[in-house]
């Protein structure tokens, strides 16, 4: 699985109805409204490089009212649930 976040940039009067039809595309996990240099970030999931070449220019990007986008590919995810769940791991034996 592919994990990328997405910054994108839109027309001021078309925030709303722009991420609502974004977060409704196959593929795309959230998306945020924010304050600073974007308008939203959407957090997106697809299986490959290619879905990934098709939902960000290819959807997204055309969406009424986006500006641009800069997309960001992850490479690991670092959050307190996956340190969690790795130091459960062996407890219930212990």
């Amino acid at each position: 699985m592919i994990t990328a976040i997405v910054l994108i940039n839109l027309e001021a009067d078309a925030i709303p109805e722009a991420a609502q039809a974004i977060a409704d595309l196959d593929g795309v996990a959230e998306v945020y409204s924010c304050a600073g240099d974007v308008d939203l970030i959407a957090t997106v999931r697809v299986r490959a490089h290619e879905d990934l070449a098709d939902l960000v220019p290819g959807r997204i990007g055309k969406v009424d009212g986006v500006l641009d986008t800069v997309t960001h590919i992850a490479f690991r995810s670092y959050s307190r649930a996956d340190t969690d769940s790795a130091f459960e791991i062996g407890v219930e034996g212990a």
